[in-house]
C-alpha cells in the first residue's frame, strides 16, 4: 500500500460519516451510475457502427 492510504481512508470515513457527506455521497452514486450507464450504451452504440461499416464493406465488396 502507498504511504498516506490509511489516512485517506481515515479522512473518508470521517466525510461520508458527517450528515453533509452523505449529500456528497448520493451525488457520487448518481455520478457513477450515470457513468456505467453511458460506458454501456457505448459499448451497444459501437456494435452498431462496426455492423453497419460491416454490411457498407459487403456491399461495395460484391459490386466491384
Amino acid at each position: 500500500m502507498w504511504p498516506g492510504y490509511h489516512r485517506l481512508v481515515f479522512r473518508l470515513q470521517c466525510w461520508i460519516s458527517q450528515v453533509d457527506g452523505q449529500d456528497i455521497f448520493e451525488y457520487a452514486l448518481v455520478i457513477s451510475l450515470i457513468a456505467l450507464l453511458i460506458t454501456a450504451s457505448n459499448r451497444a452504440l459501437a456494435n452498431v457502427i462496426s455492423t453497419i461499416f460491416s454490411n457498407l464493406a459487403t456491399q461495395f465488396s460484391a459490386t466491384v
